[in-house]
């Protein structure tokens, strides 16, 4: 297990003028880790945040981001501007929510001669999110499973390969909750336990081929196939074609396979089993860095790039 960082202060002095923040995309639920387990990917958004002159019109998700954070912090409100270059599709299961709102909230927090420690910049996701699965991961890279405020952290191997199949249409992720039951099963719930905390045990232990049969889910999957009917297809199509096991990533509408091999081959089986008009696949790993900083004397508004 990896141990969280905490940032230092900076000088007076070395305060910056503006920064970029590279935020990782993350897969998150993993079947029946519900609102607890998720994984980082490399796929990127990137936020620049500078020092502003005046005050600028913010995004209603940076403006509630900024709102918090002076609010935690108690500084001073200072005026900023704020603009984002995405790679990660937005309303699909991948965080992108959270990683605007992570971008924001670490962007203010280096301007600001950084008040806040990662952990507490964490948890101000998590409350702006109303769940920590997303935040986690892209917080502090790798597996993480997040109970409330507290997180635990595990590096995920190169060699875990991750298949997303991106459906060409969105799911809101308000929607995908409305449509949960108050209750299941005690065998069912159980069952979901179970497999939450296999999920937990093999990436702890890096024995990914304990992965098998342990996606399976009770408490979203089930009712979420009303939003994705070919979510169980895809699933069995993966399988089939050799993954460990495949799951709808977050509340949809990308369904996430895990393989550690023949990756192109899983892709293949699960875009053949998707009847969405348009779908694409992207093969990646995990992300075990969480999000970097990149600082610029200059408030420039030139787009700085962070290089792995």
């Amino acid at each position: 297990m990896r141990a969280i960082e905490v940032n230092r202060p900076y000088l007076k002095s070395s305060m910056p003028q503006q920064v970029t923040i590279r935020i990782p995309a993350s897969t998150s639920n993993l079947g029946p880790g519900f609102d607890c387990l998720g994984v980082a990917l490399r796929i990127y958004n990137f936020m620049t945040v500078r020092r502003a002159t005046k005050r600028e019109v913010l995004a209603p998700i940076a403006a509630a981001a900024a709102d918090l954070f002076f609010k935690e912090t108690k500084r001073r409100r200072f005026s900023f501007s704020c603009s984002a270059t995405e790679k990660i599709p937005r309303s699909r299961g991948l965080g992108s929510s959270a990683t605007i709102r992570l971008g924001v909230l670490h962007g203010l927090n280096e301007l600001a001669g950084r008040s806040l420690d990662r952990l507490s910049i964490f948890r101000l996701c998590a409350e702006l999110e109303g769940h920590p699965d997303n935040s986690a991961p892209s917080s502090f890279g790798g597996f993480t499973v997040a109970r409330g405020e507290n997180v635990q952290c595990f590096e995920v191997a190169p060699r875990l390969k991750f298949v997303l199949l991106i459906p060409n249409f969105e799911v809101r992720t308000s929607e995908a909750r409305k449509i949960l039951p108050a209750k299941i099963s005690g065998a069912r719930a159980v069952e979901n336990v179970g497999n939450a905390c296999a999920i937990t045990a093999a990436f702890a232990s890096g024995d990914y081929e304990k992965l098998r049969v342990a996606f399976f889910d009770h408490l979203h999957q089930p009712f979420r196939k009303k939003l994705i009917p070919f979510l169980p297809r895809v699933i069995t199509a993966a399988e089939k074609a050799g993954a460990l096991g495949a799951f709808l990533s977050g509340s949809g509408s990308t369904i996430c396979a895990v393989t550690l091999r023949d990756p192109k081959r899983i892709a293949a089986a699960m875009q053949r089993a998707s009847d969405a008009t348009s779908t694409k696949t992207i093969v990646t790993t995990a992300d075990n860095r969480g999000v970097q900083i990149r600082h610029s004397k200059s408030a420039s508004p030139a787009r700085a790039v962070i290089r792995h």
